[in-house]
């Protein structure tokens, strides 16, 4: 293994930081990843040590949103101007990787503060001989964000989920990019050996809909997944995939279990585990007592575990939190949990017998790219 670059992301506990931190954490053989706290741009000591310690800064920390925009504005500047001092006071040029928007050149602070920030930026590595390359980034979509904060798609979200109407102001055409295809940008200009010292370019759209062509996608979600179980149309690497990802991480946790609903007659018992309208895959294990499965996480694949025959406790954690989701599964009630992404899971036999449970993935397992990471509960 080759030396490994020294990363860190300021911003690393927001939506885009924290998703790009744990995107690198699927890259250990490459990237050593520098742990940065909030309070480092109020503790100059801590910020100082950050900077030395990182061959490479994502830049991502700063104010989106604001009743008052010459605050955006103002915080965002000086969140750049503190970065610059630390690299200058301890005398280093890591590269750094600045977060813009493809608002840069809109007429709105937020835009103006992204802009003047590259400028800064630019302008200490041409006179420090620092190395900067600049995402102008479009609209950016996923798991986890924060409703009325981040944006629209996750608004939409929890306003659906919350049982709430969400209303389209402006039915415009949107483009976007997904989060895990943004984090990969990310990495890939970690990893690249520039000849130049200064460069930008906008980061290309993935996909682009109307506002209310998300919507309706959104509530079909809602009325197959949610109402009724059933995992909707949703291609392997497509926008319908990524949407659905991000709706069901608004799922509240206590949405699960849930129960299948059970024939029985003098022959016995019938119960239908899945309904999909998406290709996948299906496969079953037995686990003897005692024995636990799993403690793996996937970025990608929509997975369902159906116990229908002995007793299990299914644990989940999402990788970047110690908070732990418990339920308990009693094949004499045959039911199912659906593994959310970015979730490390395991299954155990916590029963006397043996423990039957049927597994549905949405892709046929490729040891090539298994999309599985090792993490215990």
């Amino acid at each position: 293994m080759g030396q490994q670059i020294k990363v860190g992301i300021t911003g690393q506990n927001g939506f885009m930081g924290s998703h790009v931190f744990n995107f690198l954490g699927t890259k250990t053989e490459e990237i050593e990843r520098v742990d940065f706290k909030r309070n480092f741009f109020e503790n100059i000591s801590d910020l100082q040590r950050f900077v030395k310690s990182c061959d490479v800064i994502v830049h991502i920390a700063a104010m989106n949103r604001h009743e008052n925009q010459q605050v955006i504005y103002d915080t965002n500047v000086e969140l750049v101007q503190k970065l610059i001092q630390a690299c200058k006071t301890e005398r280093v040029t890591p590269k750094i990787i600045f977060s813009s928007s493809t608002q840069e050149e809109r007429d709105n602070l937020y835009g103006k503060s992204k802009r003047d920030g590259r400028q800064l930026l630019e302008d200490w590595a041409i006179k420090e001989g620092g190395e900067v390359s600049s995402l102008l980034i479009p609209n950016v979509f996923g798991p986890f964000g924060k409703p009325f904060y981040n944006s629209f798609i996750a608004t939409f979200c929890h306003q659906i989920i919350e049982g709430q109407e969400p209303t389209v102001i402006n039915d415009s055409s949107v483009n976007l990019i997904y989060i895990n295809q943004l984090s990969e940008v990310f990495y890939q200009e970690i990893i690249k050996k520039n000849t130049e010292k200064i460069k930008s370019y906008v980061v290309p759209h993935t996909s682009s809909y109307k506002v209310s062509e998300i919507l309706t996608l959104l509530n079909g979600f809602k009325s197959q997944y949610v109402d009724n179980g059933q995992v909707p149309k949703v291609n392997l690497n497509s926008f319908e995939l990524d949407l659905f990802n991000t709706f069901t991480s608004f799922i509240p946790k206590d949405y699960f279990p849930r129960k299948f609903t059970k024939h029985s007659d003098n022959r016995g018992a019938f119960v239908e585990v899945m309904r999909a309208e998406t290709a996948g895959q299906s496969s079953y294990s037995t686990t003897v007592p005692g024995i636990t499965r799993g403690n793996h996480y996937h970025t990608r694949k929509v997975e369902r575990f159906a116990v229908i025959s002995g007793k299990a406790l299914i644990q989940l954690r999402k990788i970047d939190s110690d908070e732990v989701f418990e339920y308990i599964l009693d094949g004499e009630e045959p039911a199912y949990v659906d593994m959310p992404i970015w979730y490390t899971h395991n299954i155990k036999n916590i029963g006397d017998t043996e423990l039957i449970t049927i597994f549905w993935i949405n892709e046929p397992y490729n040891p090539e790219d298994a999309d599985t990471y090792f993490v215990k509960v």
